[in-house]
């Protein structure tokens, strides 16, 4: 793995590439996570691809430092000198775990030509989630959540009562109580979802594309994910048969480990 920064603005922005390939792969992580968490892949798959994934603003070695606004544009920008140079560049190979993959999909929609493949690991961003849509999308929803982030109480409580009723699935309160519950990981929270919260896929858009193009697209999903349902995963590939193929795996959300590579690389390979 080798690790570079550029220079954007204010900030130095992290990425690491592996690989010496003619194909470029475009690898974005997610939430909390870091480029290196492609590092199992990036070293198996040998000599066919170059492998670029990218600390996204306030993860990983990112020093991000332009406030909290990166945009899809920023990104493109970041994307193009970072794969300057390759004897493919001019087209690219998508993979998107979890939060990345909202990223993949806005990706997909901005420059559809440019893309030549796309795969979806647990993706984030084929369903619009009511409660990230209230508190990045609007303005009262904002400052709530930024109130909130300093005064979690009233939050917390409504939450406890909430799966006390059995109105909430213990699996999503562990989660949400996981961030909530420490000061510093609540901050985090906040910096991260409002500065990537420009990227909002439209599904219908992102899905004629898709068709017009013929675009090869893979999901992968665990059966047991209480964070994001294969349902959802299910329908999106309906709308783009028979592009898509969809596998799912007897697993929870962690599906980006090594113990998965076979897996992954079927997805790149066939």
């Amino acid at each position: 793995m080798h690790t570079s920064f550029i220079t954007f603005g204010s900030s130095r922005v992290s990425y690491s590439r592996w690989g010496n390939g003619p194909q470029v792969l475009l690898c974005f992580h997610g939430y909390g996570e870091s480029a290196a968490g492609f590092s199992f892949l990036g070293e198996a798959l040998g000599d066919a691809f170059t492998v670029f994934a990218i600390d996204l603003p306030f993860h990983g070695s990112t020093e991000w430092q332009n406030g909290l606004s990166f945009t899809i544009d920023d990104l493109v920008t970041l994307l193009t000198v970072m794969t300057a140079g390759q004897p493919l560049s001019a087209s690219w190979w998508l993979m998107g775990y979890s939060m990345g993959g909202r990223i993949a999909l806005s990706l997909m929609e901005k420059m559809p030509e440019k893309i030549q493949r796309l795969i979806l690991v647990a993706p984030d961003g084929l369903k619009l989630n009511f409660w990230y849509w209230l508190a990045t999308q609007t303005g009262p929803g904002r400052r709530l959540f930024r109130w909130t982030i300093h005064h979690p109480g009233w939050f917390l409580a409504t939450l406890r009562a909430g799966n006390a009723l059995r109105l909430v699935n213990l699996s999503i309160y562990k989660f949400v109580v996981s961030y909530i519950g420490d000061a510093q990981v609540r901050r985090d929270l906040y910096s991260r979802w409002i500065s990537l919260h420009s990227f909002r896929p439209h599904i219908d858009t992102v899905t004629s594309y898709i068709r017009r193009q013929e675009l090869p697209v893979r999901l992968l999903y665990g059966r047991y994910d209480r964070v994001i349902r294969v349902e959802t995963g299910r329908r999106f590939c309906a709308a783009i048969a028979p592009f898509c193929k969809l596998e799912v795996l007897d697993v929870g959300h962690r599906l980006l480990q090594a113990r998965h590579l076979e897996t992954l690389l079927s997805l790149l390979k066939e």
